[in-house]
């Protein structure tokens, strides 16, 4: 019995160092997600939408909250998001 209360506080040890940057993490994806399918934006101001697609990811870059690849991504999603938007895509669903 020992030994599993000992185990269980090592875990919870472990967890409570990984949750903070994590759940920041996962914070941070989540608003940048939710601006990525901001249809209205994205219709009436595409250069605006694409503007803050490309702050956030910046944002989390700066924060070090995503690893170079991770950020690329962002950008590169933000990027052809916004090709799309130009493109008048939401136009003709």
């Amino acid at each position: 019995m020992l030994k599993d209360s000992g185990m269980r506080a090592v875990m919870n040890s472990f967890r409570n160092r990984l949750a903070p940057p994590l759940d920041k993490k996962i914070r941070a994806l989540d608003s940048w997600h939710r601006a990525f399918e901001n249809c209205s934006l994205r219709m009436e101001c595409p250069d605006a939408y694409h503007e803050e697609l490309l702050r956030l990811a910046d944002e989390m870059d700066r924060q070090d909250i995503v690893t170079w690849e991770e950020w690329r991504d962002l950008r590169t999603e933000a990027d052809q998001a916004y090709s799309r938007a130009v493109a008048g895509e939401d136009y003709h669903r």
